[in-house]
């Protein structure tokens, strides 16, 4: 009989992880790397490590800019119609409805007025989370329309534009708006009203080629692209390789398209010199 009780053996249990919420960390499109979010949040929405700015919504864009608790919105209840009953994949109005219920707004633009280092200033910014940005017409209606109030009140009009161009469900409907914001921006020029831009990652088509392009002083974001066609579709057309960082902000000032690159965090500084300078 063995002098010992033989005793039980088992492998030595692995040191428990710790339970890391993913929606603790980013990774960044530009360097890749993995970034803690608070961090980015606390940089407004700016990666650390390569400077690479991220999408930050409407609320977020109006906070940057614009001094705490002083933005007025306008026509927030304008929405669009169907007038040519367009249908895909899916109708229109149910593709509306979708984004409407997705992003509590009526439409793809928000207008308003409010202080911008205690100056008066009216502010239009496209939402990208609503169909891409896309201008349709009561984006181009709502834009006019803060035009409109900024000539009564003699203002100036700062237009953020994150937007992939026309909306080709309000077909030529759409493409209107493009002449009509254009119209608009023309009799703020005859005021001698400072009319500027920021084109934010990425702006393209119809709205590149109209009232994107037209401010007195147009600023970009680092690294946004902005441009009329894709470069895919660009390359394929002329059949040729396109330069390296074509269509990013930092390739457009290079060939005089933009007057500055502003970073994030020194936006709201840059704009109010630049209205004060007006």
């Amino acid at each position: 009989m063995a002098w010992f009780k033989k005793q039980k053996t088992t492998e030595p249990e692995a040191p428990k992880r710790s339970k890391v919420s993913e929606g603790m960390w980013l990774k960044c499109n530009n360097c890749r790397e993995i970034v803690f979010r608070k961090e980015v949040e606390r940089n407004n929405k700016v990666c650390p490590k390569c400077d690479y700015h991220f999408p930050i919504s409407v609320i977020e864009r109006i906070a940057l800019l614009i001094d705490l608790g002083t933005f007025k919105e306008w026509d927030a209840e304008l929405g669009p119609q169907d007038p040519l009953n367009f249908q895909d994949t899916k109708s229109y109005k149910d593709r509306v409805k979708a984004h409407q219920e997705k992003t509590g707004r009526k439409d793809a633009m928000v207008i308003g007025e409010g202080m911008m280092n205690g100056r008066r200033v009216v502010l239009c910014v496209f939402d990208f989370s609503f169909m891409g940005g896309s201008m349709g017409s009561v984006v181009g209606e709502k834009i006019c329309r803060a035009i409109d109030r900024a000539l009564e009140a003699k203002l100036p009009v700062i237009l953020v534009t994150t937007s992939g161009g026309a909306r080709m469900q309000e077909g030529i409907l759409s493409l209107m708006q493009m002449a009509k914001t254009a119209a608009a921006v023309a009799k703020l020029g005859e005021a001698r009203l400072p009319f500027i831009c920021l084109l934010a990652d990425p702006t393209f088509g119809g709205v590149t080629a109209s009232v994107a392009m037209l401010g007195d002083v147009i600023l970009a974001e680092p690294k946004a692209l902005i441009g009329f066609a894709g470069p895919r579709v660009i390359e394929q057309t002329i059949k040729q390789q396109l330069p390296d960082q074509f269509q990013r902000a930092e390739f457009l000032l290079e060939h005089g398209m933009i007057d500055m690159i502003v970073e994030r965090r020194q936006l709201k500084e840059t704009l109010s010199t630049l209205v004060s300078h007006f």
